[in-house]
C-alpha cells in the first residue's frame, strides 16, 4: 500500500515538475493576484515581490537588456522625484512635525519602488508572450463573481459565510472585505474580465448561449454593485461598459438596449429596497450640495460636502510646498499645519484627499503632478486615441487589450472619489494594469521606437 502511494506521489510530483515551466510559474503568480486583493495587503505584497524576484532570477540578463522608450523614462523620473521629495521633506520639514519613524517618508518611498519594478517586469513578460491572458481572465472572472455571490449571501441572510451578522442599519455590504467597504470597487475593477473571457478565448462557444450568458453575467455584476452600496464604483462600471459597447463596432447596436436595461434594473431595485433608496438618495443630496457650493464659489467647511472639504484642504496643503510636495502619505500630517487652518484643525483632515490628482498634487507637488498627467496622457494617446479616433473606431487586431484600455480610463477618471494612490492595493492595480496595457500596445506596434 505504501509502495503504491509512493509511486502515485512520485508520478504526481514529476507531472508537476515537468509542467512547472517559467511561463506556467509566472502565470500562476499572476492568476493569484485577483485573489491576493481579497486576502489583503500582505498577500498582495508577497505576490508582487515573488513576481519581481523570480523575474530577476529567471530573466535577469534579458530584463536588463530592455530598451527604454520615452514613456518608460518618464515613469522612472516620476519615481526618482518621489525619492527626492521624501529626502527633502524628511531633512527640512517632517522632522519639525514630530511624527513617525526617523526618515519615515524616505523609507516608504524606497519601498514604493517595488511598483516600478513590477511595471517593467509585467511589461517585459507581456512583450515576450510569457503571460497567458486566458488564465488571467478566468482568474479575474472567478474572483469577481465570488465577491458578487458573497454580497448576495450577505444581503439574503443578513450575515456572511462565517456567520458574522450584518448590522440592521447597514447601507453598504463589505463582502469578503469585512468592515472595509470596498467590495463595489473590487467588482468594478475585475468583473469586466468575466464579460470578455468567453468571447475572446472560447471561439466555438454557441452564439445563442453567448447572447444569454453575457447579459446574465452583466445583471449579476450590476445587482452586486447596487447592493454593495458603493456608489462611485457603480457609476464607473456603467461608464466603463458604456464605453466598451459604444466603441466596440460589433456591440454598438446593443448600446440603447443596454442603457435601457440597466436603467430598468436600477429603478426596480431602487423602488423596492428602502436601504438602497436611502443610500443613493443620500448620494443625490451630496451631489446637490457640491453643485450649489461650486456655483456659490465658496466652501463653508461647516456645512458643505466632506469631499469638498478634503479638496479645499488639499489645495491649502499643497500651497505649503507647491513644487515638490510633502512626500507620499504626508497629507495627513501637513493637513493640520496648513497656512489657512480653521478653528477646528480636524475639519477636512483625513488620511488622504480622496482623489488621485489632488493627492499627487499635494504629495508630489506640481512637478510630480505634471509627470503623472504626462504618463497617463501618453499611455491613453498611444492606445485609446490613436486606434479608436484616428482610425475611425477601428478595433485593433489583439482584442485582449480592450478591457485594459477601459479599465485604465476608469481608474484615472479625474472626478471620481478614490482611496490613496500610494496604498498597496491601488498602486499595485494601477501599475499592473498600465504595464499590461503598455506591453500589449508595444506588441501591436502602437508605441513607436521613439516613444
Amino acid at each position: 500500500m505504501l509502495y503504491l502511494n509512493y509511486h502515485k506521489f512520485k508520478k504526481m510530483y514529476l507531472l508537476f515538475k515537468n509542467n512547472l515551466t517559467k511561463k506556467n510559474f509566472f502565470n500562476l503568480l499572476l492568476a493569484l493576484m485577483p485573489f491576493a486583493f481579497i486576502a489583503g495587503n500582505m498577500i498582495i505584497n508577497i505576490n508582487t515581490i515573488l513576481i519581481v524576484l523570480f523575474a530577476i532570477v529567471l530573466f535577469g540578463k534579458d530584463l536588463f537588456k530592455i530598451k527604454y522608450h520615452l514613456l518608460d523614462k518618464i515613469i522612472i523620473l516620476f519615481f526618482v522625484l518621489i525619492i527626492f521629495t521624501a529626502l527633502i521633506n524628511d531633512i527640512f520639514y517632517l522632522n519639525k512635525l514630530s511624527w513617525g519613524t526617523f526618515f519615515g517618508t524616505t523609507i516608504r518611498s524606497f519601498l514604493f519602488l517595488k511598483y516600478l519594478l513590477l511595471f517593467f517586469v509585467i511589461k517585459f513578460l507581456v512583450e515576450k508572450n510569457i503571460i497567458n491572458f486566458k488564465i488571467f481572465f478566468l482568474s479575474c472572472s472567478f474572483a469577481s463573481l465570488f465577491v458578487c455571490f458573497y454580497i448576495f449571501y450577505q444581503y439574503i441572510f443578513g450575515k456572511d459565510i462565517f456567520g458574522y451578522e450584518i448590522k440592521d442599519n447597514f447601507r453598504k455590504l463589505g463582502g469578503p472585505f469585512g468592515d472595509e467597504l470596498i467590495a463595489g470597487g473590487y467588482i468594478q475593477r475585475f468583473s469586466i474580465f468575466a464579460l470578455f473571457t468567453i468571447p475572446l478565448f472560447y471561439k466555438n462557444f454557441s452564439s445563442k448561449m453567448l447572447k444569454l450568458l453575457i447579459p446574465f453575467l452583466l445583471i449579476i455584476v450590476f445587482l452586486a454593485l447596487i447592493l454593495s452600496g458603493n456608489r462611485m464604483p457603480l457609476i464607473l462600471f456603467i461608464f466603463l461598459i458604456t464605453l466598451v459597447v459604444f466603441f466596440h463596432g460589433q456591440t454598438r447596436k446593443y448600446f440603447l438596449p443596454f442603457v435601457l436595461s440597466l436603467s430598468l434594473i436600477f429603478l426596480l431595485v431602487f423602488n423596492f429596497n428602502q436601504k438602497v433608496k436611502n443610500n443613493f438618495g443620500n448620494f443625490y443630496g451630496q451631489i446637490s450640495t457640491i453643485t450649489k457650493t461650486l456655483l456659490n464659489q465658496e466652501i463653508d467647511k461647516g456645512k458643505t460636502s466632506r469631499y469638498l472639504k478634503d479638496f479645499s484642504t488639499s489645495y491649502d496643503t499643497w500651497s505649503m510646498n507647491k513644487y515638490i510636495g510633502g512626500g507620499i502619505k504626508s497629507f495627513r500630517y501637513y493637513c493640520h499645519v496648513r497656512p489657512s487652518i480653521d478653528k477646528n484643525p480636524k475639519v477636512g483632515c483625513n488620511m488622504h484627499p480622496h482623489n488621485y490628482y489632488f493627492e499627487l498634487l499635494t504629495e508630489t507637488g506640481l512637478i510630480g503632478f505634471i509627470l503623472a498627467i504626462t504618463i497617463f496622457g501618453m499611455t491613453l494617446y498611444r492606445t485609446f486615441y490613436k486606434k479608436y479616433f484616428v482610425k475611425s473606431f477601428f478595433l485593433i487586431n489583439n482584442k485582449t487589450i480592450i478591457p485594459f484600455i477601459f479599465l485604465f480610463i476608469a481608474e484615472i477618471f479625474p472626478i471620481k472619489s478614490t482611496g490613496s494612490f500610494f496604498t498597496t492595493g491601488n498602486a499595485t492595480y494601477i501599475f499592473l494594469i498600465m504595464a499590461i496595457l503598455v506591453g500589449l500596445a508595444s506588441k501591436e506596434k502602437i508605441i513607436e521606437n521613439k516613444f
